[in-house]
């Protein structure tokens, strides 16, 4: 089931972040993926957004690895573009 448009907006506002880049990657994400995203994956970006925002760029980045691996794939898919 994908999210629908009040949950994607949620989605889209919790990725403004305080570091310009962590908006570059989580904002281009939604825009090429935001209309497809089921729920599950909903949920893990959601966890994902729980990180504080410097450790969410050291993960996007390749910096640190994921603490959740149950995150993993969607961070690869996040950094992908």
């Amino acid at each position: 089931m994908v999210v629908d448009d009040v949950q994607l907006r949620r989605l889209r506002w919790r990725c403004r972040r305080g570091l310009l880049e962590n908006d570059i990657l989580l904002g281009r994400f939604l825009d090429r993926h935001g209309h497809r995203l089921d729920v599950e994956t909903a949920g893990r970006l959601s966890r994902l957004l729980e990180y504080e925002d410097n450790d969410l760029w050291d993960v996007l980045s390749g910096r640190k690895p994921c603490s959740d691996p149950k995150l993993q794939d969607l961070v690869n898919l996040i950094r992908a573009g």
